[in-house]
């Protein structure tokens, strides 16, 4: 199981992630796509980086807004892994012109 990290260590990981916000024991951030189908994409693409990281992000769809949320949950808390899958969706959602 991974180590959760401690407050300080998470606010300098959100400082590598600035379209990255905590809400208690999970980091949220809420994607606009440029329409329907291209959020569909990023969440496409966002399964299976999710799925080669064997850790799954809560996601909203609405329209054209993408909510994603990560928490470790067998941990109790927030891990590196995501921080990790953070970076990487948004790497996903800059390739789909998503901000």
């Amino acid at each position: 199981m991974a180590d959760t990290l401690d407050d300080t260590a998470v606010a300098d990981r959100l400082r590598d992630l600035p379209a990255w916000s905590r809400d208690g024991d999970r980091i949220l951030r809420q994607v606009k796509a440029p329409s329907f189908l291209a959020g569909i994409e990023v969440v496409d693409d966002v399964a299976r980086a999710a799925e080669d990281a064997d850790h799954h992000p809560d996601i909203d769809i609405r329209w054209r807004t993408l909510t994603f949320a990560l928490s470790t949950h067998s941990a109790g808390g927030l891990t590196g892994k995501d921080f990790d899958l953070a970076a990487k969706i948004d790497e996903i959602a800059s390739r789909h012109g998503a901000g």
